[in-house]
């Protein structure tokens, strides 16, 4: 089995944890004026997506998880469960509510997304950091609102509101960063 020293560690790796895969996120090098250097290291679990902290002393070594990252093709949800498709091999996948997580919000038919699977099992799913996506509801647009006059409410055609400027109407088709959940700007036909 693959391991990682402390100075192999960087912002990606994925590591095991406790027995469950990590997402390094930070990774500090500290090197004290007194005593043995240590890295200061910021992990994501990547099953239940807690963040947690832990310190690894200078040379210490950890196991390297076997994670496969794939680049899925979304096909479509029962509400329970989540089906992606390999669009070279076909080879399907379902993930469950807690690989999907907050993700379900972006996911649209049709766009592809990262999947990364744990022993055949899908884990974690990250939608497309950018997706364009319909407005189904909002309050009307006010004449005369610039994009600087204020922000209201807009939900999605996939369910996720985001905070739009005042002149987004219902109908209008808006490109939106997944990341941070913000709005973009709007779709031009």
């Amino acid at each position: 089995m693959a391991t990682y020293s402390t100075n192999e560690f960087r912002s990606g790796l994925k590591v095991m944890l406790d027995g469950d895969p990590a997402n390094i996120v930070e990774n500090e090098f500290v090197k004290p004026g007194k005593g043995q250097a240590f890295s200061r290291v910021k992990l994501k679990n990547l099953k239940t997506g807690k963040t947690i902290e832990r310190t690894f002393k200078s040379g210490e070594s950890i196991e390297a998880a076997d994670v496969l990252e794939l680049e899925m093709q979304y096909l479509f949800s029962d509400g329970e469960e989540w089906h992606f498709m390999d669009p070279e091999s076909f080879e399907q996948v379902v993930a469950t509510k807690e690989a999907v997580g907050d993700s379900a919000q972006w996911l649209k038919e049709q766009d592809m997304c990262q999947i990364t699977l744990f022993n055949g099992n899908p884990i974690q799913v990250l939608p497309p950091n950018h997706v364009e996506l319909k407005v189904v509801e909002t309050d009307p647009g006010i004449r005369g609102d610039t994009a600087t006059g204020g922000t209201k409410p807009a939900t999605l055609e996939t369910g996720a509101v985001v905070k739009v400027p005042l002149f987004i109407e219902e109908g209008e088709v808006l490109r939106c960063d997944t990341r941070t959940g913000e709005y973009l700007s709007r779709v031009k036909n």
